[in-house]
């Protein structure tokens, strides 16, 4: 009987050859189906307690998309939505805050540590909702546009 000296070499080939073929690995795919919408985001700097002119820009882009505040003033801020919805917490000089989903209807916010300062950001259809309450200015003219 005679062995050949090919044949284990011709198994040890085949063994390589399958393991480097994959070996039942599988690459992970994407899911089927639409990816989601992109997401709108606005920064919205806060210059300084001058009232209507505190935020640029003010009203700020349209919602539905995210919102943050870049504080470029000297002094601590914090951001709350009038309505009570939201609240960034403290800002300091050179932060800026965590994005925020804006509501499609709009919105009305503050300063809470400077109650003069007050900032608007649209609706979806256009100008923000009429303000309403102490954080509100008697000239509304600088919130509906510019």
């Amino acid at each position: 009987m005679r062995f050949s000296t090919l044949a284990p070499i011709g198994a040890l080939a085949s063994l390589v050859g399958l393991a480097a073929c994959g070996g039942g690995y599988k690459a992970p795919t994407q899911p089927s189906g639409s990816p989601p919408p992109p997401t709108t985001s606005t920064s919205i700097t806060i210059a300084g307690d001058r009232g209507n002119q505190s935020f640029t820009p003010n009203p700020g882009a349209a919602s539905g998309g995210m919102v943050s505040w870049r504080n470029t003033d000297g002094v601590v801020h914090r951001i709350k939505s009038n309505d009570g919805s939201f609240d960034t917490g403290d800002i300091a000089p050179g932060q800026t805050s965590a994005a925020r989903a804006v509501p499609a209807a709009g919105m009305n916010y503050h300063c809470s540590i400077h109650p003069g300062m007050i900032g608007a950001i649209n609706a979806e259809s256009g100008p923000p909702p009429p303000c309403t309450g102490i954080y509100c200015s008697s000239d509304q003219s600088g919130l509906t546009g510019r």
